[in-house]
């Protein structure tokens, strides 16, 4: 009996294989970057075919890893990155350009335009009117090049978010799908109703024949055929976006619970059941999953600069050389108070959502050392996480008792434990981080019967490390009212 699940995680920077085996141990792993484009200031692109060559080469590495062949592997996950999308030919699965990636803001100016109907979007979608999403980019690229519009209309071109684009080369062109937590990402979708939206096509002018499915995010729904991930066909048994997969990943599938995801941007979710919550405070609503598989809802809030700014830091400033060197540099810093790091390089996400406010860095002296700089931009990810928590509190009425954490950044203590300090809770971080991957294995073994019930999952999230708060109200409280003064001066709209 196969009893092995192969996750691919293909996220903003990289893509990551792992191989898990009914125990939860990760028996193969591989990981690789992608480049990223910039061709204008404010615009971020993929291309769509290094994503997909990533995703089968790194799987067939963590596959030699394992020393697993295909007839081990019951089914395939795949999380991914959520409003990243691809526009493809139906015929021949070419790209007709580069992906736009989520943190592109290249359709502000449509959204401006499109103001009024932002009320009616968010009672349909649950999602605000900003470029973070791709419905907006979407209308964008069929607007510079109309003769998309009309390729599309006549059924000649597939759009997809990046599970969508997997899943069709991956079955060489025999599902084109996306699962219910992509699909609430785009702003075409109708969140009560999981299907696509006709009212908000018509507002954005995008034919519907373009369009996948939409399914649940558990399956089996397709085969990864042979020659391709291995020599016979491995069954795709899992698709769901990458911060639903980690909410799950953690075993946050109940009322109350939440996590947060501290990668390239970072992603608070906090479960609402079968109830769809909408938010008072600019948080957004989504799709998310219950304890089998089922669909459910939740708050989110994104942060959109997280370990990004750790890579500035890297690869802009080259004060750091790798991201460890954080730790003992942010542990030398000497003043917390001074300065502030506001990495509004791509707008602000939640709470604020001003996508024209740019980066600061405030309270500069003739002091500042590069410890300095460093530390402060930890402590913006710590800051921008804080204020998300708290709108989620104002809008559910329930205080968050603990934060399940992962991702990347959190293999830093420093900034775990500031985190729990400003929050003034314990932050919870997992045996295993990858709970992205995790989660989408989770999810596919659920569907194969690796795992027969869902209880079987919760032997594999024991563990871990809890960073409980130490400080003192009045630093706290300090701290926050010099973080506040800092956005104040970046936002150009009123919160």
């Amino acid at each position: 009996m196969a009893e092995l699940i192969l996750a691919i995680d293909q996220g903003t920077t990289g893509t990551t294989a792992m191989v898990v085996d009914r125990r939860g141990r990760i028996r193969g792993r591989a990981y690789g970057e992608i480049r990223q484009y910039y061709p204008r200031p404010g615009w971020v692109e993929h291309d769509p075919e290094e994503i997909y060559n990533s995703a089968v080469s790194l799987a067939r590495r963590a596959l030699k890893e394992a020393g697993a062949a295909a007839e081990d592997i019951a089914g395939v996950g795949i999380t991914n990155q959520r409003e990243t999308f691809v526009v493809w030919e139906r015929r021949t699965g070419r790209p007709v350009r580069r992906a736009i990636v989520w943190q592109c803001r290249r359709s502000a100016e449509i959204c401006r335009r499109l103001a009024e109907y932002e009320p009616e979007i968010m009672r349909r979608t649950g999602l605000l009117l900003d470029p973070y999403f791709s419905g907006t980019k979407l209308r964008w690229m069929l607007d510079e090049r109309p003769e998309l519009r009309r390729r599309a209309a006549r059924g000649e071109l597939c759009f997809g978010t990046i599970e969508t684009w997997l899943i069709f080369r991956l079955s060489r062109g025999a599902a084109f799908v996306t699962d219910y937590t992509n699909a609430s990402r785009t702003m075409l979708f109708n969140l009560e109703r999981r299907v696509w939206d006709d009212e908000i096509l018509r507002i954005f002018d995008i034919p519907r024949e373009m369009l996948p499915g939409a399914i649940s995010s558990r399956g089996p729904f397709a085969e990864a055929v042979a020659g391709t991930l291995a020599r016979r066909a491995i069954p795709l048994a899992a698709a769901i976006g990458d911060q639903q997969a980690a909410l799950f990943g953690q075993g946050a599938v109940r009322p109350g619970d939440s996590k947060a995801t501290y990668g390239t941007g970072s992603f608070l979710l906090v479960h609402t059941g079968s109830e769809r919550v909408s938010s008072k405070s600019r948080l957004l609503t989504t799709a998310a999953l219950g304890p089998d598989g089922e669909p459910a809802y939740a708050l989110e809030g994104s942060v959109f600069v997280a370990g990004a700014a750790i890579q500035w830091l890297r690869d802009g400033l080259g004060i750091i050389s790798k991201a460890g060197d954080t730790l003992r540099m942010a542990r030398r810093s000497r003043d917390r108070t001074h300065p502030y790091m506001v990495p509004a390089f791509v707008g602000l996400g939640a709470p604020y959502w001003d996508s024209e406010a740019r980066g600061a860095i405030v309270g500069i002296t003739r002091g500042t050392t590069r410890d300095d700089v460093v530390r402060a931009a930890l402590d913006s990810i710590a800051y921008q996480v804080h204020d998300v928590i708290v709108a989620m509190q104002n809008d559910t009425g329930r205080r968050i008792s603990e934060l399940r954490v992962d991702g990347g950044a959190t293999v830093n203590p420093y900034l775990m434990q500031f985190q729990a300090d400003l929050l003034a809770r314990p932050v919870r971080r997992p045996r295993i981080a990858e709970t992205t991957a995790l989660g989408a294995a989770m999810l596919a073994g659920l569907a194969t019967r690796v795992w027969p019930r869902p209880a079987h999952l919760e032997a594999l999230r024991k563990g871990g490390t809890v960073f409980r708060p130490k400080m003192r109200t009045e630093e706290r409280e300090h701290l926050l009212e010099g973080w506040r003064d800092a956005v104040s001066r970046v936002l150009t709209r009123r919160v």
